[in-house]
């Protein structure tokens, strides 16, 4: 019996991946099977299966969790709705419906999809360094084989995300930090005899405003960092002591998580008096941040796929699609970069009536997953053939 991309979606979208994803991984694992190929689910919580051998190595990701609350699945002629329709069980469908079609000359073809995107991660760093962080749907402690070290190693990636099938090249990172301000207590009435750790954060709000960490990236243009955040003071009449500010960066490349930290508290140092203190922690988290990535938009997975999408969205009808671009939002795709690395997949973060994604009204359009499946296993087949531009 053929993989119908669609009837997988429909019955992945019913299954409620909010805080559970084993239903989905269980229906994932079910074609993959029926397929006969061997999925192994390894101690991370990620499915994989591989096709082929030997070199080039194309490696297909996205994730099967959800974010809460589940919206049930409903199908309203072309369109499909309910949570996940768009992140990720759309790109799923046209990804798995890929991997089972696509005819290889050469290399290896590798499906690897994590079960925690959403949160932590846990399953993309266990991919890439072999090592179960804490606080994921996996064994934490355990060890899985990872990617680098699987010969041969990975070439590229093509990570399924809610695209408008469009190939996207490049992501903001996140991080979130906290400054923290220290002053010396004292009474209100002599405010004199302290340090007012709330007026200091104050001038640190006017500072944040001036910080430039990294020059604008040609694809991404200009890092941001927002206050989003300030608590101080323990009494109405007493000069507070302590006062913090929490923080939100979205980064460019070349920043990375420990160099922003760096950067941001040595300016900060210069912008409070000697008698007040300033530091800058990140929020502890069991996982790397997903910090910016860029791949090379002349990288031959970039200029096939959207080769390959122009056309298949032009026969079903779709308009214009295949754009190189950044992508909006931050991806597991940063924990695979430096390799060459893609976004793609159908469906949108936000259209004209606001937000899709993660929103109650998330939907994907059913010819865009069959177009998103039709242009990734075109794309896959010029990348991995006898003359296949992805082995150069």
């Amino acid at each position: 019996m053929s993989f119908d991309p669609i009837d997988f979606l429909a019955d992945a979208v019913r299954a409620d991946s909010t805080t559970d994803v084993r239903e989905s991984r269980d229906l994932l694992l079910d074609a993959l099977r029926d397929d006969e190929h061997d999925p192994d689910v390894d101690a991370a919580g990620n499915v994989r299966a591989s096709r082929g051998s030997g070199r080039p190595h194309l490696v297909f990701n996205t994730h099967l969790d959800t974010v809460s609350p589940h919206v049930p699945f409903e199908r309203d002629g072309e369109v499909i709705r309910g949570r996940g329709a768009c992140d990720a069980k759309g790109p799923l469908a046209a990804l798995l419906a890929a991997f089972l079609e696509v005819e290889i000359d050469e290399g290896t073809l590798t499906l690897a999809v994590t079960p925690d995107e959403e949160a932590l991660s846990t399953g993309a760093h266990a991919l890439m360094t072999g090592e179960v962080a804490p606080g994921g749907p996996g064994e934490a402690g355990a060890s899985v084989d990872p990617l680098p070290a699987v010969r041969p190693e990975p070439d590229a990636f093509v990570v399924g995300e809610p695209t408008g099938l469009d190939v996207c090249t490049a992501a903001r990172g996140r991080f979130e930090g906290t400054i923290a301000v220290e002053g010396t207590a004292a009474h209100a009435a002599s405010p004199e005899s302290g340090v007012n750790a709330v007026s200091a954060a104050g001038r640190l709000l006017g500072a944040l405003a001036a910080f430039d960490g990294v020059d604008a990236h040609p694809q991404l243009g200009e890092a941001t960092l927002v206050p989003t955040g300030i608590d101080g003071g323990k009494s109405t009449n007493q000069v507070p002591a302590g006062c913090e500010i929490t923080v939100d960066r979205r980064s460019v490349p070349p920043e990375t998580a420990a160099g922003f930290r760096r950067a941001l508290e040595t300016h900060l140092g210069t912008a409070v008096s000697a008698d007040a203190s300033v530091s800058v922690s990140l929020t502890e988290r069991e996982t790397p941040f997903l910090e910016a990535f860029a791949t090379d938009p002349e990288e031959p997975v970039v200029g096939e796929l959207a080769d390959a999408a122009a056309t298949a969205s032009e026969a079903a009808g779709l308009g214009e699609c295949g754009a190189v671009r950044p992508f909006g939002a931050a991806t597991e795709a940063s924990y695979f970069a430096p390799v060459p690395t893609v976004v793609f997949g159908p469906g949108h973060l936000a259209d004209d009536e606001g937000a899709v994604a993660h929103a109650e009204r998330e939907y994907v359009e059913i010819p865009a997953v069959r177009a998103a499946a039709t242009a990734v296993r075109t794309a896959t087949e010029r990348l991995l053939g006898v003359d296949g531009s992805l082995s150069g």
